[in-house]
């Protein structure tokens, strides 16, 4: 019998004074039984980073089915016709994937976040180097450990932009840190 996905229910505050967006979101996030608690982290702070793209077009900002469907992004940003305005990735993809992902799509942007970041994207970055729709940001992993401490089946959660810094909170840990693009 296979396992199936946990849901947990965040509500989800998100502040990017940057681009002048703040809103609440009532979000289910239901986790793969083999994705980790730092992945599905990664997810919710994805989606709290490209929230503010909602007030500039007609779209929904929607977190795909996960590990269990692979070929699909991890959230994605589409248009009511279903045109994928952005492909959000979490993770160290090949450039398969991330190839794939650009042909399907108007804008893909990866968040890379575990400690082996630097050694995987002197591999893959060369590779992935010509595709002009890509943007690679990296999440330092120390905070995204922490985060992943706070994990709960019900979750209040806030994160903030402010001059390209990044606070995410959860429950009551807060964790502080700028995100490094890399592409």
């Amino acid at each position: 019998m296979a396992l199936s996905a946990t849901v947990f229910k965040v509500e989800f505050g998100v502040s990017d004074v940057d681009h002048g967006y703040y809103a609440d979101h009532s979000l289910t996030v239901a986790r793969h039984p083999s994705e980790t608690d730092e992945r599905m982290m990664v997810r919710l702070l994805a989606f709290g980073l490209r929230a503010h793209r909602l007030s500039g077009v007609d779209c929904e900002l929607e977190f795909g089915p996960g590990l269990s469907t692979p070929g699909v992004p991890d959230v994605r940003l589409a248009d009511y016709t279903g045109r994928i305005l952005e492909w959000i990735v979490v993770g160290q993809p090949d450039e398969r994937v991330l190839s794939k992902a650009a042909s399907q799509s108007d804008q893909v942007v990866l968040f890379p976040f575990a400690a082996g970041v630097a050694t995987w994207w002197r591999t893959v970055g060369p590779k992935v180097a010509g595709l002009q729709n890509l943007s690679v940001i990296q999440i330092p992993h120390q905070p995204v450990q922490q985060l992943a401490q706070t994990v709960d089946r019900r979750v209040t959660a806030q994160v903030m932009v402010i001059e390209g810094q990044v606070t995410m909170t959860v429950g009551e840990v807060d964790v502080t840190f700028t995100p490094e693009p890399l592409m």
